[in-house]
């Protein structure tokens, strides 16, 4: 609690902020109070760092770092970013939602994309990724065979992975989304050189892609506005966006969740600023700012380029 308290002060940066520790000491009282584990922080009553289904729970919580390590308590950039999504009435340009001595990272609570060693959890998250940059697709649920080597089946790893947000999972088990990778259709289109077409989840981790694969590719997707096509070429880890004027919006809904449920539907291309700040006057409730080809680029490459790396 000691090192939760201090790491939230040095989050709110001197702002004022009203702050109330409660003691909870059963499991009813987790329940009541929406506790997945001590500590558990809570932002205007809601848990923006609980993985989907988590149970109340009084036992010890541990928090992933952005390098995969663990922690008793959320990190300052994890929290920093939480807090800047509190208040659905932000304009453009006041959450920052991924900025954090320059850029955080996307998605996960500031807490990274690289899944830990620990229990198989890389070999397998890795193996699927791999499987979808190959074949465009996800894997069957019994295929990552990487898991055999941690001593537990691969359903077991993969919904580990889930509830910690490396990937999603549909009610019978299967594979819908791998951050970057989407099992489904949406309008972000990546064509990879010597590989396959795949969608991706949002225009953040289509930009990914071939920067976490080190292979060029073609990204398509349509601005949302307009429905006006923006394509980026990425050859030799050099880019072309088309419009050149084409920008991105990063945003985030408040309330915590998935990236799937709260990122990944406003992380899009637009043709234009103009056409972003339309977006984003029409969708208040999502807090984001607009940034262009370099920042989006440097966001994703932060964001998934370690990835696949051993």
């Amino acid at each position: 609690m000691p090192l939760a308290q201090e790491r939230i002060a040095v989050a709110l940066e001197g702002r004022a902020a009203e702050v109330e520790l409660v003691e909870v000491r059963d499991e009813a009282q987790a329940a009541r109070w929406g506790m997945t584990g001590s500590p558990t922080v809570l932002l205007d009553g809601v848990d923006p760092f609980a993985p989907a289904g988590a149970a109340p729970s009084v036992s010890c919580r541990l928090y992933r770092e952005a390098d995969g390590a663990v922690s008793g308590a959320p990190s300052v950039a994890a929290l920093r970013q939480a807090l800047a999504g509190v208040g659905a009435s932000q304009p453009v340009g006041a959450g920052d939602c991924c900025e954090s001595d320059g850029f955080n990272v996307v998605g996960r609570g500031g807490q990274g994309r690289r899944a830990p060693v620990e229990r198989g959890l890389r070999a397998v998250h890795q193996a699927v990724l791999r499987h979808f940059a190959a074949t465009g697709i996800a894997p069957e649920p019994g295929e990552p065979a990487a898991a055999a080597a941690s001593g537990r089946t691969a359903g077991q790893v993969l919904a580990e992975l889930a509830r910690e947000d490396f990937l999603t999972l549909d009610e019978r088990g299967r594979i819908r989304a791998a951050y970057p990778f989407s099992a489904v259709p949406t309008r972000h289109r990546v064509r990879i050189e010597g590989g396959a077409e795949v969608w991706s989840m949002c225009a953040i981790d289509a930009l990914a892609i071939p920067t976490m694969l080190g292979q060029d590719a073609v990204i398509t997707s349509t601005d949302p506005v307009t429905g006006e096509s923006v394509t980026v070429t990425v050859r030799s880890g050099l880019t072309a966006w088309e419009p050149v004027d084409a920008v991105v919006f990063v945003g985030q809904r408040p309330g915590g969740g998935p990236a799937a449920t709260v990122c990944c539907d406003a992380l899009n291309f637009f043709t234009s600023d103009a056409t972003a700040r339309t977006w984003a006057k029409v969708h208040p409730e999502v807090p984001g700012r607009i940034v262009g080809r370099e920042d989006a680029e440097k966001i994703a490459a932060q964001t998934f380029g370690p990835l696949l790396a051993p």
